[in-house]
């Protein structure tokens, strides 16, 4: 099975903590060139320190904030000029949790324009060097509420369903220049972000943070959380060669908890 690659250059977005920076642990090991993406400078520069080097990968960083779309056009771009790009890892930050009900047109638009706008900037501006190069790899972290909607995620739910809609039809059309386009649905995985959305339902129920833990993986055929390595390593199949003829599809990596087929 043909894992490598070396001499291929990857992005990775929302890269200094969690899923995001596991992956572009696990594209480095295997040889990719990483160019991380987030809005912190520091965090980010501490994050390269983390990325294998020993097949003489060579790594950096660019800085863009996805609330603001026009600037990742212009950070995106500028990159592109002067740069092959084989891999694309379109992930961001999931908005505040609350009933749909509640939320406002305003939640709506930003979350729209954080994940579909800026992954849609960020996939025009690489596919030229992938048509040209012959090879391309993106792969969208989106969740599960593709497959069903997960309770108190209201405006997550609808933006990630209309992220994975927007992914299937992209990979419908670039297919045919070995570009294949894939989302991975993670489940309950132990990231600062679970954390905080643990500590809202147990403040929000007036309980314990220990028992939210414990109701969450009982909802879980294997019992636990998963560890974001467990994630990248899915993320990462599907970004090496090995992977080819994997396009369209969305894969949830949750131990078994999406009660569907």
């Amino acid at each position: 099975m043909n894992l490598s690659l070396e001499d291929k250059n990857a992005i990775i977005c929302g890269s200094t903590q969690g899923i995001g920076l596991a992956i572009a642990e696990e594209l480095a090991l295997l040889g990719a060139n990483c160019t991380l993406v987030a809005r912190n400078e520091e965090a980010l520069q501490q994050a390269i320190l983390k990325l294998d080097t020993q097949l003489r990968q060579k790594h950096d960083y660019l800085i863009a904030d996805f609330h603001k779309p026009d600037e990742v056009k212009k950070i995106i771009e500028g990159h592109v000029s002067n740069n092959t790009v084989h891999i694309l890892i379109n992930n961001s930050g999931g908005p505040a949790a609350g009933p749909i009900i509640d939320a406002t047109e305003e939640a709506f638009l930003n979350t729209f324009n954080q994940h579909l706008i800026c992954n849609h900037i960020l996939t025009q501006a690489v596919v030229p060097s992938m048509k040209k190069e012959g090879y391309g790899r993106i792969v969208n972290i989106i969740s599960t509420s593709v497959k069903i909607p997960l309770k108190n995620l209201g405006v997550s739910n609808t933006i990630r369903g209309a992220v994975a809609s927007w992914a299937k039809s992209m990979a419908n059309e670039l297919g045919q220049f070995n570009i294949t386009v894939n989302n991975v649905l993670p489940g309950f995985t132990a990231t600062k972000r679970l954390s905080t959305l643990i500590e809202n339902i147990a403040k929000k129920g007036n309980t314990v943070v220990d028992i939210v833990e414990k109701n969450m993986m009982e909802e879980v055929p294997m019992r636990r959380f998963a560890d974001a390595s467990e994630i990248a390593a899915v993320a990462t199949f599907l970004a090496s060669p090995a992977a080819a003829y994997v396009n369209g599809v969305s894969i949830p990596v949750d131990g078994g908890r999406t009660g569907s087929i």
